[in-house]
């Protein structure tokens, strides 16, 4: 997820007009990127450059070592620039670069997830095989000796995930992650396979095949059979040595949660104030919702009185008897399993026609593929955006719904249909998509900035996709249909809960029950949703606060935004036309203020940490 600027005549006050020049703070950062790929190769992969797309990280000590060492070189260096001769531009990929630097030196020697956390090898190795099978960036044979590469170097890097997952400190091997890493595990397999079946599929008609592939065949499925061997004897040692000694469930604890918060925010909150935020708002979209499902009542309910003190028992359960009753009644209508990604496809259509005809924001050429989540990615359940780097600006982006597991109950797929039912699947195209993920992804890779495309900031693509959402329904996407605003509402009390439930997880002691009665009592989410977020929960840590915290920033700076647009046009209110906000947004009309050039504005400078991000718009 990576965005910026978008095509047009001259930028608004505020974009971004950061030109690709040779001078000697540019060198640096090229030389910078060029040591980072090398000790980074799947990153590197990800990002587009494609030097190493044959190699792992070396994740042994000695790789340690030399990851620690280029990070106290590259901060000793930057600290030591005269900031005085950097324009605005390069002070912020300055401050960009030593952020992730110092994040970076942190999860490394405080974090150590990679020694307690054995899904973080099983992202590693799919992140390290899907995008040279997914994207078109090279011919076929190139990305398949790529692939075949990273086969062969396969045992030497599950040799380093043997000697490495042993526990960091006191911190044990995390049971539950060792046990989910075994059952996502078969995915990098399939991602084997895959590269097999495209090798054979691309000589199996004598006519038309390409001989560079039929040459790299044989060495191709050698290198699946190293590689199988390999996971197989992964798989082996994680069933039969480090889940019996492994313990407990990743919990990270008060101190380093807030530690690690710190690092991934990159806004100085605490946990506590993450908390105490959330919960408010969670308590004013609640009121919201128990307002609109009163007022829509005899919609949805038309033969069954309105809920009240005395029929409920107290007032608090007849306001939530009444939400999700009318909840309930708009849940009834979804999709079948088989028919998800097709109605998400349609659907982003409609999104688009809406957002040209209201001129919401620049539409993208680039291409968007809806599919099915692969295998190895399947753990944390819902929908994902997968964009291409900034290095490989052509190429797909992929936006992945999770299908239901095969095992389920028909009570719990029915449950999860009901979670994402048509009307949260709108919403969910929009987060994803556009213009939401992908199409903030789009903006981002055009940003000349390389800090700020490729050190993307998670809490402004998470918080941009919560914030957008807000803004498509105060423009009034989807203002015929009743049921979309609750469950708008619904969609965004999630990410109040998610918030909530990570603080109270890792810095706390929030059972199982207490999360799922938060999330299904409080927020009105279905059952197996909320079995899903408790697990998902465990599994990150400080992820999921960045949804609610991004997006509050971003409206923070919209309302600052509107504000110097009031101040500067002639209308005698000023700054104070701009109104409070009742919940989060609907605020109207502001003079001098025009939406496509603000969200424009914002996705110019791609994506930065939010401090950053509010310093290039307003300093």
């Amino acid at each position: 997820m990576h965005p910026c600027a978008p095509h047009g005549d001259l930028p608004p006050a505020g974009r971004s007009t950061v030109t690709a020049t040779s001078n000697a703070f540019a060198d640096r950062v090229a030389t910078f990127f060029d040591e980072y790929f090398r000790l980074d190769p799947v990153s590197a992969s990800s990002i587009g450059d494609h030097r190493f797309d044959d190699r792992w990280p070396d994740m042994t000590d000695a790789g340690r070592a030399e990851r620690l060492a280029f990070a106290e070189r590259w901060i000793a260096e930057l600290r030591g620039l005269d900031v005085s001769v950097l324009s605005g531009d390069e002070l912020a990929d300055r401050d960009v670069l030593l952020l992730e630097l110092d994040a970076a030196r942190f999860r490394e020697e405080e974090l150590g997830e990679d020694r307690w956390d054995p899904l973080n090898w099983v992202y590693l190795m799919g992140g390290g095989f899907f995008p040279l099978l997914a994207r078109e960036f090279a011919p076929l044979a190139t990305r398949l000796s790529s692939a075949t590469g990273r086969m062969e170097r396969l045992p030497a890097l599950l040799d380093a995930a043997r000697s490495q997952i042993v526990g960091h400190g006191d911190r044990p091997v995390s049971r539950f992650h060792a046990e989910t890493a075994l059952k996502q595990l078969p995915g990098i397999e399939e991602l084997v396979g895959e590269a097999v079946t495209a090798g054979e599929s691309a000589t199996d008609d004598a006519a038309r095949a390409d001989p560079e592939v039929a040459a790299l065949l044989p060495r191709l499925h050698a290198a699946a059979e190293t590689a199988r061997a390999a996971l197989s004897s992964f798989g082996d040692h994680l069933r039969d040595t480090v889940i019996p000694a492994a313990q407990g469930e990743g919990r990270l604890g008060p101190d380093l949660f807030a530690a690690k918060l710190r690092h991934t925010l990159r806004i100085d909150l605490t946990p506590d104030e993450v908390l105490e935020r959330a919960e408010r708002e969670y308590a004013a979209v609640r009121s919201e919702m128990i307002r609109l499902a009163r007022q829509s009542w005899t919609v949805w309910k038309p033969d069954r009185p309105l809920p009240t003190a005395a029929s409920a028992g107290s007032e608090a359960a007849a306001e939530t008897e009444t939400v999700r009753a009318v909840l309930d009644a708009i849940a009834a209508q979804h999709q079948k399993p088989e028919d998800l990604l097709d109605f998400c496809r349609a659907e982003l259509g409609r999104i688009e026609a809406f957002c040209r005809e209201r001129n919401v924001l620049g539409m993208a050429d680039e291409p968007l593929q809806i599919m099915w989540t692969p295998v190895f990615l399947r753990a944390f359940g819902g929908a994902m955006l997968d964009s291409p780097g900034p290095l490989d600006k052509a190429e797909k982006a992929f936006f992945c719904v999770t299908p239901i597991p095969e095992d389920w109950t028909p009570e719990q797929v029915e449950s999860y249909l009901r979670e994402d039912n048509d009307r949260m699947l709108r919403l969910l195209t929009i987060h994803e998509a556009v213009p939401g993920h992908y199409l903030q992804g789009v903006h981002a890779n055009r940003c000349p900035s390389l800090p700020r495309t490729i050190l993307w900031s998670g809490v402004f693509a998470e918080g941009w996709a919560v914030y957008v959402t807000q803004v498509m329904m105060d423009l009034g996407y989807g203002a015929d249909d009743k049921g979309l605003m609750l469950n708008h509402w619904k969609f965004y009390l999630r990410a109040c809960t998610n918030a909530i439930i990570d603080v109270k997880i890792h810095a706390g002691s929030m059972t199982e029950d207490e999360a799922v009665q938060l999330m299904v009592e409080g927020g009105f989410q279905e059952e197996a949703e909320a079995r899903n977020k408790w697990n998902r929960a465990r599994l990150s840590s400080t992820q999921l606060s960045t949804y609610f915290i991004g997006s509050v920033a971003f409206w923070d700076i919209e309302v600052e935004a509107r504000r110097r647009a009031a101040a500067a046009s002639r209308d005698p209110r000023g700054a104070s036309a701009v109104p409070t906000q009742r919940v989060v947004g609907g605020l109207g009309e502001t003079p001098g203020f025009v939406y496509r050039d603000h969200l424009e504005s914002v996705m110019s400078h791609g994506s930065p940490p939010m401090p950053i991000l509010r310093r290039l718009l307003f300093d």
